[in-house]
């Protein structure tokens, strides 16, 4: 749970996460309040009606039975008959109300976390690891639904049938129902220390899961190194410790679990024998009548009702400690704040595509707003970048190349200084004209099990004339023709079936798909064949030439195509020219073509 947040505040004020449970979640049940409210309403009525219908036996066996009375027998064998149908009748309405509201509550609440997921900054994903933002969403959202439909209202309604129970105990006969309920506080006593040793273990089954699940999905996209290196063994060795540790936990779990069901179904049967024994004794006791056959029978059948929510409070504490423990886990994910600020201005379509970077510094922050012991990785960067001029940035590792074009992007936010599209601040722009205005090609292509279709255009509604641009400017045309399905051939997980340089290029069509006024390129350096090289540069020229681009360089013709270049040292600009004046200087360009870039070119491959 985030501090700060409305949950946490609540949580704060109660010492209770039970507090925060429902205020966290009244936006998402809002919209169906009638049907839980509707749902409420059917309690008291239930409950009422349950507990009359072994008075009304009562009435049947003593009046009639027992006393050989038909006169009369079928009117209280009817309202009998009427209290169960109409119990029946009034319990369907509950079950159907609360479990359609409960259902809506979830899928608004995954929807908001989806959203909310969505809208986080990528350096928020860089820290947090996959499968426990994934855990957030599935396993965590479905033990809310359990308490939701299992627990909540159905608790009050439990609660709501032992009151009803114990008032008509005492309405037949006061001193055995005080008799009986002089094992209630132990009872009491029991149940609150299985709920509070259940809470703790809880929120140790979703951290274990959550580890669980992060380790696994992380393996399994990287299972091609894991066996390349041999390192099945090591892994599953792991894999079995973080199993061990969830399997551990949820055993602690199930014990106390089984404990306390078992605990109130002994003495659930210690209350019958004990009534059996009353009622025994009474009944042999000539000219005793403070005991019938038929209050013997009731009593047994509301001994069973008292105690049936009872052996069911156990499971229904299950459900409700885990959503506690998930809320928490939800609560904390909803309330990070880590996200791109959100832009209002729209820029115009087409839109020059001038780029103007003043003072601009950046530096990386363990958590937001923390500014202790930080150092900035961009150091006041000038540079102005005309439409449809090339310029190539070098430097060393480190130098902050991958962080400026990140922040071009706006994968990352919090920079200080100014970023200005045509004449507009970066940040005031609407994310939606940004994506617009700005492509970004990575190194990493993130392919989708999908058509080809849908990862160009990624779901979007693109026209035929516009795709087919794209595809021809960046030679992904070739790729799209190889197969008779055309733009619908299936590209398999995480672009399988698809080389290295093909996903380049993919990436490259993607991007010239949206006719962005600049292009950020990031070069691919290895794992590109020959072919697909020389398709990639041929397009990769053909953007040069319409677009304005900025372009993480690695290539010695990416260097020589480029209008100027930028080169970065330490986060900081060390010299701007063209490749020919920057090697006449003799200073940090011209160390960098020595080592790297003139190597790569005698070689005829990228430099590393």
């Amino acid at each position: 749970m985030t501090r700060g947040s409305p949950a946490a505040k609540t949580a704060a004020k109660t010492g209770s996460p039970w507090g925060s449970y429902w205020t966290g979640l009244w936006p998402d049940l809002r919209p169906d309040k009638l049907r839980f409210l509707l749902a409420i309403v059917c309690v008291p009525i239930i409950s009422a009606m349950g507990a009359a219908q072994p008075a009304l036996m009562k009435r049947v066996l003593d009046d009639h039975v027992v006393a050989g009375k038909a006169e009369g027998l079928w009117a209280a064998a009817g309202l009998y008959l009427a209290a169960v149908l109409g119990s029946f009748v009034i319990e369907g309405v509950y079950t159907i109300a609360l479990s359609v509201a409960a259902e809506r509550t979830i899928y608004r609440l995954r929807q908001r976390i989806v959203t909310h997921t969505l809208g986080l900054s990528q350096r928020f994903f860089e820290r947090q690891p996959t499968g426990q933002v994934l855990t957030r969403a599935t396993s965590d959202v479905d033990a809310l639904s359990e308490a939701l439909s299992q627990g909540s209202i159905s608790i009050l309604l439990d609660i709501s049938n032992m009151l009803a129970v114990l008032i008509a105990m005492f309405y037949l006969d006061g001193h055995l129902t005080l008799a009986l309920l002089a094992l209630a506080p132990p009872l009491v006593a029991m149940i609150e220390f299985f709920r509070r040793r259940m809470r703790v273990l809880f929120a140790e089954v979703r951290d274990a899961l959550a580890a669980l699940n992060s380790f696994t999905a992380e393996r399994l996209a990287g299972i091609e190194v894991l066996q390349l290196y041999r390192q099945e063994e090591r892994t599953q060795a792991r894999f079995r410790s973080l199993d061990a540790a969830h399997r551990d936990a949820n055993v602690k779990n199930n014990f106390y679990d089984a404990a306390l069901y078992a605990l109130i179904d002994g003495i659930s049967s210690m209350c019958v024998a004990l009534m059996l024994y009353w009622g025994g004794r009474q009944l042999g006791v000539p000219g005793s009548d403070a005991v019938t056959v038929g209050l013997v029978v009731a009593f047994v059948d509301y001994i069973d009702r008292l105690f049936r929510p009872l052996r069911e409070f156990s499971g229904k504490v299950t459900f409700l400690q885990r959503a506690g423990a998930s809320l928490e886990k939800i609560y904390w994910l909803l309330g990070v704040t880590e996200r791109i600020t959100p832009g209002s201005v729209v820029l115009p379509d087409p839109t020059p595509g001038r780029l103007v970077l003043s003072g601009v510094r950046f530096a990386y922050r363990s958590e937001p707003g923390d500014e202790s012991g930080k150092y900035d990785i961009l150091k006041g960067i000038d540079l102005t970048v005309e439409p449809g001029e090339v310029v190539a940035v070098v430097g060393r590792t480190g130098s902050g190349k991958s962080t400026l074009v990140r922040l071009l992007a706006r994968v990352h936010d919090g920079y200080r200084g100014s970023i200005t599209v045509d004449g507009v601040e970066l940040r005031d722009i609407a994310p939606t004209s940004v994506r617009k205005a700005i492509g970004s090609v990575r190194q990493e292509v993130q392919l989708f099990t999908d058509t080809l279709r849908f990862n160009l255009t990624l779901g979007e509604v693109v026209s035929e004339p516009r795709l087919a641009d794209a595809l021809r400017l960046t030679n992904a045309d070739i790729i799209a023709n190889r197969t008779p399905e055309g733009l619908e051939q299936p590209i398999r997980e995480r672009g399988s079936n698809v080389s290295a340089g093909e996903g380049q290029i993919l990436a490259l069509a993607r991007a010239m798909v949206r006719d962005p006024a600049i292009v950020i390129l990031d070069e691919a350096t290895a794992s590109v064949d020959p072919l697909s090289e020389r398709l990639l540069q041929e397009g990769i020229e053909r953007v040069f030439a319409r677009k304005t681009c900025l372009v993480i360089a690695h290539r010695l013709s990416t260097i020589t195509h480029a209008d100027r270049i930028l080169v970065l040292d330490a986060g900081e600009v060390v010299e701007l020219g063209t490749h020919a004046q920057l090697l006449a200087k003799g200073g940090a360009y011209a160390a960098l073509y020595a080592e790297g870039f003139q190597d790569a070119a005698v070689a005829g491959r990228a430099p590393l």
